[in-house]
């Protein structure tokens, strides 16, 4: 009864506490990104740069300024990881390998934070700071630019100019990431977690042998990992390693750090479109699919049975941390799969069959409720727009969203943005799946082994980075296969949306007729709901049903 209570309680405290954060964060972040005025450090940046901050840009050359900058920050984190032993800090650790090298650096710039290694032993302390802590920053800043995109596509008429991504890129990071990176790291070091420069110590147990442990910059890299929801932990027990999580509390800050920018992103929506009745829609249908997340992982954890010795009673508790107990963990679970985040405080792999699938499926929505940094919105955005054709496709009208005409050449780009994500993870997932060598990784067999294969690659396409960890995925094919999957899911996606906006904004507005489709009402927010929950589950049901659902029903 204690731990139920409890469970409700941290759960309604961060209900109110984000409630809180959302108006004045969305407008702040719409003030961040529609101001007139550069900050003097700004000016310096764009000076050095050769940046006109004053100046639009086309959605091409937008779209190509993401890419161009995403492709130099690849190259520069590979390089960085495999120069390593040279670098100050590097407290012994050897140059990484081509193939994880290329997996990391595509892990950490697609805002994914799959890592395929050990970070306390894998990584010197300079390459954690500025390798992936910058990253950490600048790749959830591209997210929120490219949301910023196609809210502009809604806003502007008349033209193919979507904003200047070097501004946006520079403001968001100076004005949103930093500032609350750093009052949340310090909070974080006085809750207990780790910050200093400290090389690997040799401590005494009192069993009487020896441990190795590495101390570092924990604290500030742990705030823009969640801040981000980028997910990358400092350790290779992320979030439950207790000198990155160490209390109740802290485990509490990080769920409500992954979440405040995608749920206050909407407020921002809604600001910059002038009706913030059309971001309170958005964020309620990301409440309601979260709200029914927590309650459904929550129940199975709690209460699934299962034939399976592995869930006896007490089973649940298996591959979870008593500190925060099966409540703190299943809401940590949720939250970190249905944001782009990845950090995770427990083992998914050893969750029930229900658990399980429930984190799985969080991805499969494509990480919407409230999803990644800025990723998050484009994405329900774009299935807004499918929601809103489909109810002019009913009624026989045009559609039409935010005075804007719904033609072919619009839903083409919001098409190709909806396959592209499922056909990267199950094209991947069935030849590592047609490989013999690939399947020998699976530690499992049967179809929580397939499960397993099937959330590495629903993890990499949706830049979430968590694992079921039951996977052997350090292989050079894994490697290899998974960056690829990173970045063709991170970035094709980035091009639709782009393309998208710029189609949207050349239109001239329509005016609002007693046909137009009110998309701020309750009608809405359960039209958007249903076919969010439609096209996942026509796309990944048969999928799901060889693994979760096949393994539930043992």
């Amino acid at each position: 009864m204690n731990d139920t209570l409890a469970g409700w309680l941290q759960i309604a405290a961060l209900v109110i506490a984000l409630a809180l954060s959302f108006r004045p964060l969305g407008d702040h972040m719409a003030h961040v990104l529609t101001s007139p005025r550069h900050w003097r450090a700004e000016r310096l940046i764009y000076r050095a740069g050769g940046v006109d901050g004053n100046a639009d840009q086309l959605w091409p050359a937008y779209l190509r300024s993401v890419l161009a900058f995403s492709a130099v920050s690849v190259l520069f984190l590979y390089a960085f990881q495999r120069v390593q032993n040279h670098l100050p800090l590097a407290l012994g650790m050897k140059a990484v390998g081509p193939a994880l090298s290329f997996n990391t650096a595509a892990s950490f710039v697609t805002n994914t934070n799959w890592q395929a290694y050990s970070g306390e032993s894998t990584l010197g302390h300079l390459v954690q700071m500025a390798g992936l802590a910058v990253q950490n920053f600048v790749s959830a800043a591209v997210g929120i630019a490219v949301a910023a995109t196609l809210i502009r596509g809604f806003v502007r008429t008349r033209t193919e100019r979507v904003g200047n991504f070097w501004v946006d890129l520079t403001r968001l990071v100076l004005r949103v990431l930093l500032p609350i990176s750093l009052v949340a790291a310090v909070v974080l070091v006085a809750a207990g977690v780790v910050q200093n420069l400290h090389g690997i110590q040799s401590i005494s147990t009192l069993a009487g042998g020896h441990q190795s442990l590495t101390g570092g910059p924990v604290a500030s890299q742990e705030a823009i990992k969640e801040l981000g929801t980028n997910g990358g932990g400092f350790y290779n027990a992320n979030s439950a390693h207790p000198f990155e999580n160490p209390t109740p509390f802290t485990n509490w800050l990080e769920i409500y750090l992954l979440l405040v920018i995608a749920v206050a992103l909407p407020r921002t929506f809604g600001t910059m479109v002038g009706d913030r009745r059309q971001g309170y829609a958005i964020v309620a249908v990301m409440a309601l699919i979260w709200a029914a997340s927590v309650a459904l992982t929550t129940a199975n954890e709690l209460h699934s049975v299962s034939s399976s010795a592995g869930y006896a009673a007490g089973g649940m508790m298996e591959g979870k941390e008593q500190r925060f107990g099966l409540w703190g963990s299943a809401l940590f679970a949720v939250s970190t799969t249905l944001t782009s985040c990845g950090a995770v405080n427990s083992s998914h792999d050893s969750y029930t069959p229900g658990g399980g699938g429930m984190t799985l499926f969080n991805m499969m929505l494509g990480e919407i409720a409230p999803g990644g940094t800025g990723s998050g919105l484009y994405g329900i955005l774009i299935l807004a727009v499918v929601a809103v054709f489909v109810a002019g496709l009913m009624v026989g009208r045009t559609p039409e969203y935010l005075g804007k005409k719904l033609g072919a050449r619009e839903m083409k780009f919001a098409s190709l943005y909806i396959l592209t994500t499922p056909s990267v993870v199950l094209v991947g997932a069935g030849l590592a799946m047609a490989r013999p060598g690939e399947r020998a990784a699976i530690l499992n067999h049967g179809a929580h082994g397939f499960s397993e294969v099937l959330y590495a690659f629903a993890s990499a396409a949706n830049n979430n980075g968590s694992a079921f960890a039951g996977l052997a995925a350090g292989t050079a094919w894994y490697n290899t296969g998974l960056g690829l999957v990173m970045l063709l899911a991170r970035f094709l996606p980035m091009v639709f949306v782009v393309a998208l906006a710029g189609s949207l904004a050349r239109q001239q507005p329509v005016p609002v007729t007693a046909g137009t489709l009110p998309t701020h009402r309750p009608q809405f927010v359960g039209l958007l709901t249903g076919v969010i929950l439609i096209v996942v589950g026509l796309t990944y049901f048969p999928a799901l049903a060889l693994g979760p659902m096949a393994e539930g029903l043992r």
